[in-house]
């Protein structure tokens, strides 16, 4: 198993994951190869677990520009194996280090990531629901712990 920066090469597992979540589902076509590819290497970074070779376990992508975190993903079969928090972790520091104070994502509410990111330390923000029907959640860089 390799953590590593995600790249273009990757599409195709990108999407293969995405597509097999059964929570915060994404309508295939709504965002282009370009729109992922622009997150990746012009407005921020990507990580991916890869098991193999040309297999994803998942991934992850924040916005550099103002901590946004954009996706993050684990294939359903692969859940609770610490996939996740590796990315996440991965991907927290980084958007710090980008001299971000406040993280931000929004995700759908009362589901497996919901409960993820509040064990990782993320707090609702009190907006209610996005116009996706999204969660709005933050994290403060003061308040993060990686080691929680």
């Amino acid at each position: 198993m390799l953590l590593r920066q995600a790249t273009r090469a990757d599409t195709a597992e990108l999407w293969r994951v995405r597509y097999a979540v059964t929570e915060n589902t994404l309508t295939p076509g709504r965002i282009s190869d370009a729109e992922l590819h622009a997150y990746l290497e012009d407005h921020g970074r990507g990580w991916v677990v890869e098991l193999e070779p040309g297999r994803l376990a998942g991934f992850a992508i924040g916005d550099a520009r103002d901590g946004h975190i954009w996706a993050m993903f684990v294939d359903p079969p692969l859940h609770g194996k610490g996939h996740g928090r590796q990315l996440h972790d991965v991907m927290v520091a980084w958007l710090f280090e980008q001299g971000h104070a406040r993280l931000d994502l929004g995700t759908q509410p009362d589901s497996r990531a919901e409960a993820f990111y509040r064990r990782a330390g993320w707090r609702p923000t009190g907006e209610g629901l996005d116009a996706h029907g999204d969660r709005r959640f933050e994290l403060l860089k003061k308040d993060w712990n990686p080691h929680a």
